[in-house]
């Protein structure tokens, strides 16, 4: 699996760009799966639900599945945070995952910048931060950078840095039959 992350401090935007981007790679015939960090303690399940009580009963992992979809939630319970080679581990394989998040890991990422937030720049420290999206001109640095808003550009980018290509995405992929060109208008 390819990867590549996306990385900042909070309130840069984070989020809203991959939101963008996933719909971008996804359109362009990837699959494309994400990973995030969260910096504190969250919940997926509810007070009260069947999988909640599990949990709470000591369950080290709890699977709820329907036919729409199915979810493992695996409590620590005192062991160190799962590394992210470790979740990337479980994943099913894709064309790339979009890592949110695990800004101090190694892998190549994206830097979302916004000055409103008033924190400096993590690419001046950090070498795996190969291109900078923001929302304002950045001098000094001699990597790409993007405004924020360019998902196009930015996902044009992702696609090279990683080495996916549309040829080999298409080679990967059956032809569609003339029936299914003339519904996506390929024909």
């Amino acid at each position: 699996m390819k990867l590549f992350g996306l990385a900042g401090w909070q309130g840069s935007g984070k989020t809203t760009l991959a939101v963008k981007l996933l719909n971008e790679l996804i359109g362009r015939g990837l699959a494309v799966s994400t990973i995030k960090h969260a910096h504190h303690s969250f919940d997926i399940d509810q007070p009260g639900k069947d999988s909640y009580q599990h949990r709470m009963a000591g369950a080290k992992e709890v699977m709820v599945s329907s036919v729409n979809r199915w979810a493992i939630i695996h409590e620590h319970r005192g062991e160190l945070e799962a590394t992210l080679p470790d979740l990337l581990a479980r994943m099913a394989p894709v064309d790339l995952v979009l890592i949110e998040g695990f800004k101090r890991e190694r892998h190549a990422k994206l830097e979302v910048h916004r000055a409103s937030v008033g924190k400096p720049l993590l690419a001046r420290d950090d070498p795996d931060i190969v291109a900078i999206a923001s929302d304002l001109p950045i001098a000094g640095l001699s990597i790409p950078r993007f405004h924020i808003d360019d998902v196009a550009a930015i996902a044009d980018f992702i696609v090279a840095h990683v080495g996916l290509t549309t040829t080999a995405l298409a080679s990967a992929r059956p032809d569609p039959s003339p029936a299914e060109r003339g519904k996506v208008g390929l024909g």
